[in-house]
């Protein structure tokens, strides 16, 4: 049996009754809701479910792929790579598995994860399988800007784990103010012990006269070591213009109010971790990370950090997304497409923190970036849920990587947003086989295989093809020898001249008599949903439950021994990750696929199915003779157990998903 049938069996048992109502058909209080079939926007053939055209997660907007740069970058060159990290030079620091891993903004916590502590998310427990199987853990923040004014309540009056004042919000960006309860972190806690999640939060820090360190003393009770920390700040250099402070706010100020709640956590005996604050979280526009540096931070508040970090995105579609606030005059997104197509973008990004890496390396602090996407804002439709993006992203990824940064979070908005990794349907469509997952999450993937588990990766980037800027390389080392390399193809090009043969020579060492190679793909860098990784993919506008579908491609390539070369084609627009060795590929390659099972019956009434094994071996009970059960039935009000205890708490975690659906047999 496996794992999450044990889990499910036991669910059936012993889920309880309320400890918050919740309607499973057309909840209510999450996403936009659909009207006559749509969101409020009209309807395309472009996908075989609804396209949406007014919801920026769902647009329909598709961008031209730059033309062939000219002129073309060439399509046979050598890579040259040492078998041993002792002759690199300029390796980075050794990576843990899991170095991208995501950011939930605050506010949409309750749509992405689950609604609250059995009612989680069967599509995202199996999008974070996927990574977790291949990187050994997922990291998550749930923060944003949306935790600086979040307060903590032991309950809402109705039931609800969160709530949104969307009528009083403090910044541009019309972020609303929070209101929770400890089922949203019990709900993380189910998650933790379904799967090997770890959490960062973010402790409220709009008023430093009035703290609330309730999400501290719940968060460490509740997530235990499952907990990395806790964010205290986020981009404290827009509180001037964006965030109600005054207009005099300074790296100084910061300073005095950091300093203000590090010593009430030291007086709290309800919160015993004091090392493990993550700051200053800097957006690096009006403060340079130096500025803060200079203050003396890192000295004076070194025992509490437990790690440093900032926030940047290359871009932002601010004035699109807030016409109103005082942005400036909208970009075009097809005019700014080119910029994310190139290896230039990442290193751009990441050079202005290459002073930060070094001297959080002096100070035995890892350096993160707490949070990034393609373009702040929501990103721009057409580029931020492309191809395109996905390919930046690992390039990103790897660049920060190589560039000493120990990790980075990919955010995670609500519908407003086309950067999403992955987006929950609107509420009165099937939770099931109707999420959204964008390009970026398979970047996520890509760079958990890239990194492995051994948690020993060290990177490099080859500069290859001549330090071409639209075909870069990089090469992996794990326990000090050479494991893969990565390559890049930007060009979009459908007659296949710009298809390229990378040559991986090694240098005087020992030439593989064979490799294995898995391919990120698509059609153009501007394709949206046609997207696959190793021959599988995670579908399209509301067609994913979370799961890869189709069957896995690995290519074998016979290396020429010959010539001491393995000869890798690349294709235009591609990604290429080269394992040179079988244990490699076998780190990352899951032996089962672990998955949170569901399938969609039908449309007019959702049903998820289960092997019909497992109820044979649950001794479960149906809702008729278990009175604690609430109906899964049509138009019943089916009630989500709360705070569940024990063994009940990681089984109820696996159902509630189900529960939201209904669950038959499969036969």
């Amino acid at each position: 049996m496996r794992p999450w049938h044990s889990a499910l069996a036991l669910a059936l048992l012993c889920l309880p009754r309320a400890h918050a109502q919740v309607t499973v058909y057309g909840l209510n209080g999450a996403q936009q809701p659909l009207v006559d079939g749509t969101a409020g926007a009209s309807q395309s053939t472009a996908a075989p479910a609804v396209a949406y055209t007014a919801v920026p997660a769902y647009n329909n907007v598709q961008l031209q792929a730059p033309p062939v740069p000219q002129p073309p970058p060439p399509t046979q060159f050598a890579v040259g790579v040492q078998q041993s990290a002792a002759d690199v030079v300029g390796l980075s620091i050794q990576q843990q598995g899991g170095f991208y891993g995501f950011s939930i903004e605050f506010s949409v916590v309750n749509q992405v994860v689950g609604i609250n502590a059995t009612f989680i998310n069967v599509a995202f427990l199996n999008l974070m399988a996927i990574v977790a199987q291949r990187a050994g853990r997922v990291v998550i923040r749930v923060g944003g800007n949306s935790q600086e004014t979040a307060t903590l309540v032991d309950s809402l009056p109705d039931g609800k784990a969160i709530e949104k004042d969307k009528a009083n919000t403090t910044n541009p960006t019309q972020t609303p103010t929070l209101i929770f309860t400890p089922e949203i972190l019990y709900m993380m806690a189910n998650v933790s012990s379904l799967l090997p999640v770890k959490w960062y939060l973010g402790i409220p820090f709009n008023d430093t006269t009035n703290l609330r360190l309730g999400i501290a003393e719940a968060g460490e009770a509740i997530l235990g070591d499952n907990l990395l920390g806790f964010q205290l700040g986020n981009e404290p250099d827009l509180y001037a213009t964006h965030k109600a402070r005054a207009l005099t706010y300074s790296q100084q100020d910061y300073f005095n109010e950091f300093g203000t709640v590090v010593q009430a956590i030291a007086n709290d005996a309800q919160i015993p971790t004091r090392n493990n604050l993550v700051a200053p979280s800097v957006n690096s526009g009006p403060w340079s990370p130096e500025s803060v540096w200079d203050t003396g931070f890192v000295g004076a508040y070194s025992g509490a950090l437990g790690a440093l970090a900032v926030e940047h995105y290359p871009n932002d579609n601010c004035a699109a997304a807030f016409p109103d606030a005082g942005f400036g005059p909208p970009q075009d997104p097809q005019t700014v497409f080119p910029n994310y197509l190139n290896h230039t973008s990442g290193i751009s990004v990441i050079a202005p923190y290459l002073n930060s890496t070094a001297f959080a390396q002096q100070n035995g602090k890892p350096f993160l970036m707490f949070e990034t996407n393609t373009a702040s804002c929501g990103g721009f439709p057409g580029i931020s849920d492309a191809f395109g993006a996905a390919l930046w992203a690992v390039d990103f990824g790897m660049q920060m990587a190589y560039s000493n940064f120990s990790g980075a979070l990919l955010h995670v908005g609500g519908e407003d947003d086309t950067y999403n990794p992955f987006t929950p349907p609107p509420t009165n469509m099937s939770n099931v086989y109707q999420w959204t997952i964008g390009p970026v999450f398979y970047s996520a993937v890509v760079l958990a295989e890239a990194f492995g588990t051994s948690g020993s990766a060290q990177i490099v980037d080859l500069q290859a093809n001549g330090d071409n800027i639209y075909t870069p390389g990089y090469a992996i080392y794990e326990q000090g020898q050479l494991s893969k390399v990565a390559l890049f193809n930007y060009v979009t090009d459908n007659t296949g001249a710009s298809t390229y043969t990378a040559s991986i020579g090694f240098n005087g060492g020992t030439v593989p008599q064979q490799v294995s190679v898995k391919y990120l793909l698509a059609p153009s860098v501007a394709e949206k949903t046609n997207i696959t990784w190793a021959g599988q993919t995670l579908s399209g506008v509301f067609q994913s439950d979370g799961r890869f579908r189709g069957d896995e491609s690995i290519q074998t390539v016979q290396c020429d021994q010959t010539g001491g070369t393995c000869n890798i084609q690349v294709p235009a627009p591609g990604f290429a990750l080269v394992f040179l060795t079988s244990g490699a590929l076998a780190e990352v390659e899951p032996t089962s696929t672990a998955t949170f099972s569901t399938t969609a019956l039908t449309k007019t009434v959702n049903t998820a199915t289960v092997d019909q094994s497992v109820l044979a071996t649950s001794n479960g009970h149906s809702g008729v003779d278990r009175g604690q059960l609430d109906s899964t039935s049509k138009g019943s009000n089916a009630a989500a157990a709360g705070l569940v205890p024990g063994a009940c708490t990681l089984a109820a975690a696996v159902l509630a998903g189900m529960l939201a659906v209904g669950i038959t047999a499969q036969t």
